[in-house]
């Protein structure tokens, strides 16, 4: 598609806005927020104060029993993306000398490889294409065949493509070859089940800006409370252990490090407003409809999908760049972004593709609104 100077017809359309005023975000994270969840992040709080402290344990609490932890797991949150936690994640649970089994197929899985180099801990890698889903059948003949391998770690959607892997079946997988699983929910929880304590897994990551619809800055990991027990001195790092975290929570509740104070406001009502929509069911149908809209009026188009239908989750969609039509992503970018609509900017793919993200506070009249603009700048040549 090769961009020419739009005719003048009149006015121009005014850009499509949120209602603070803002263009819509279609991307994995950060994403566009409620009026209510901006408003929250208008007060300060001390970070020592008994309202913060009773704050912090509800946020805990609440996230706990999105992951169905139940009494089994514990949630330790800490400051910074969802990479922070994914590391403290790394190198709280998984011992230095221990090994890894990290299963990839795609950008993020790659990341946890990355992090073990850093962090000089072992891992073996099982890496398949980005537009495949990981083998329960390969996890289980890797481990067979690895017995030095002390723990697996999985991305449950895989925001490269927006691939879903099959959780359930790897975690049951990893529990009958006795090797505990190490799960990033980054983008995931608060729209897609997840069964912390009946699948099981040990621990799993995740962050406030993802499907919970909160602000960037804070993330946590849900916990197995008696492998977190077990893991004093294991962290490689002060701020990143999760151990000695979780134990300044249930010593005085408090941080031991100043705390995010306003992503923490800002993800106490993103929670309550999960739940007013009616729980990850609800969030989860709307993000699937939003999808459902995306994919359907993108093919009307002639854009066609990286992934099959299948393994197609809600959270974010790949497409293939039109081949032998002059397209140029970053004239599509700034068009859409000129009339109040922002996708993912780069592609993490291996082939020429770009992604729309279906998540945050966004529903049907914003997915029409996007694919509207895309109508109007291939109609414009």
């Amino acid at each position: 598609m090769r961009s020419k100077p739009e005719k003048k017809r009149g006015r121009a359309a005014r850009p499509a806005r949120t209602p603070t005023g803002d263009p819509w975000l279609f991307t994995p994270g950060p994403l566009t927020t409620s009026p209510g969840v901006k408003h929250a992040m208008l007060h300060d709080h001390g970070s020592r104060d008994q309202g913060f402290i009773e704050l912090t344990r509800r946020i805990r609490d609440r996230l706990v029993s999105l992951a169905r932890g139940g009494r089994t797991h514990v949630c330790v949150p800490i400051q910074g993306s969802g990479t922070f936690a994914v590391e403290a994640m790394v190198g709280t649970l998984l011992p230095q000398k221990g090994r890894l089994l990290n299963l990839v197929n795609g950008a993020y899985g790659r990341r946890i490889t990355r992090i073990c180099e850093v962090l000089g801990r072992s891992a073996a890698v099982l890496e398949i294409s980005e537009d495949q889903p990981i083998d329960p059948g390969a996890v289980d003949h890797a481990l067979a065949a690895n017995p030095d391998i002390t723990h697996v770690a999985l991305v449950h959607c895989e925001t490269t493509s927006g691939i879903m892997n099959p959780v359930a079946e790897i975690a049951a997988v990893a529990a009958r070859r006795r090797r505990p699983l190490l799960l990033d929910a980054m983008s995931t929880l608060g729209a897609m089940p997840i069964d912390a304590g009946g699948w099981p897994v040990d621990a799993v990551a995740a962050s406030s800006n993802k499907c919970l619809e909160g602000v960037p800055g804070a993330s946590f990991c849900i916990v197995r409370r008696s492998v977190l027990a077990a893991c004093a001195g294991n962290a490689h790092s002060l701020s990143l252990d999760l151990h000695a975290q979780w134990q300044g929570f249930e010593g005085n509740g408090q941080w031991r490090f100043t705390p995010p104070v306003h992503c923490l406001l800002a993800l106490d009502r993103a929670v309550a407003e999960l739940d007013r929509e009616g729980g990850v069911r609800a969030r989860g149908r709307r993000y699937r409809e939003n999808c459902r809209i995306l994919v359907n009026g993108m093919r009307k188009m002639g854009f066609q999908t990286y992934l099959r239908d299948a393994v197609q989750g809600p959270i974010i969609v790949t497409f293939h760049a039109p081949a032998g039509t002059g397209f140029d992503f970053g004239r599509f970018y700034d068009g859409l972004r000129r009339r109040g609509y922002v996708i993912y900017p780069g592609k993490v793919t291996k082939t020429d593709t770009f992604r729309i993200g279906c998540i945050g506070r966004i529903g049907p009249a914003q997915m029409r609104g996007l694919l509207a603009a895309v109508r109007a700048l291939i109609q414009q040549g």
